[in-house]
């Protein structure tokens, strides 16, 4: 007998809609996160992670790497697509599984009493506006200035990118945030206490991204 394919539970069709409302109710959705059993951590699995890898394209995409792929003459505008789609999922489960797990240890060091699961979707969620960017920023952006946002020396260059770079850096920002609000959520902490917890997580990648362009 052939299999029948998983039909969405109402969580997990519900899912798909609270996370992107995350970017306007962010306590709201946060709060969700409380319920940390089998069935609500599965339920928003999906959304989560399309979200995750949906973020983690657009972060790529506004690396310095990008911006000289087609500095190099045996790399194609059609690789372009594959080239952001791979690092972004590279990008997603690294921020998932070592950001979640920084945040986790961060706040257990805190003395929050939370799940690991919980801290990886809790970093998944945060990432929001940084996927919102990929949607509403990127496509205006790539119609506009073309394969010259992909190599050095184009004419990428002036105020109207700058504007652009901008609002890419403010959706890091915003999701940052993000983060904090969810943490001061989840947990019931002040603010000076969930702050205390991000900057703790992000204190490691911090110290590795500096060491490494000194």
């Amino acid at each position: 007998m052939a299999e029948v394919a998983h039909a969405p539970s109402a969580l997990e069709r519900n899912w798909w809609l609270r996370a992107p409302a995350v970017l306007v109710a962010p306590r709201a959705v946060f709060a969700s996160l409380r319920d940390d059993s089998d069935e609500a951590f599965d339920g928003r699995g999906e959304a989560l992670t399309a979200l995750s890898g949906i973020a983690g394209i657009a972060f790529v995409l506004a690396t310095p790497v990008a911006r000289s792929l087609l500095n190099d003459s045996s790399f194609s505008v059609a690789l372009i697509p594959v080239w952001a789609f791979i690092g972004g999922v590279v990008y997603a489960i690294a921020t998932y599984w070592i950001g979640g797990g920084l945040l986790f240890g961060a706040a257990r060091r805190l003395g929050g009493l939370g799940s690991y699961r919980r801290a990886r979707q809790l970093v998944a969620l945060s990432g929001a506006p940084v996927a919102l960017s990929l949607l509403a920023v990127w496509p205006l952006r790539i119609a506009i200035y073309g394969q010259d946002l992909f190599r050095t020396g184009g004419n990428d260059w002036g105020p109207g990118d700058r504007i652009f770079g901008g609002l890419v850096y403010a959706s890091f920002a915003w999701a940052a945030l993000l983060l904090l609000i969810g943490v001061r959520t989840v947990h019931g902490w002040t603010w000076a206490r969930s702050l205390a917890t991000v900057a703790l997580a992000g204190s490691i990648p911090a110290l590795i991204v500096i060491a490494t362009t000194l």
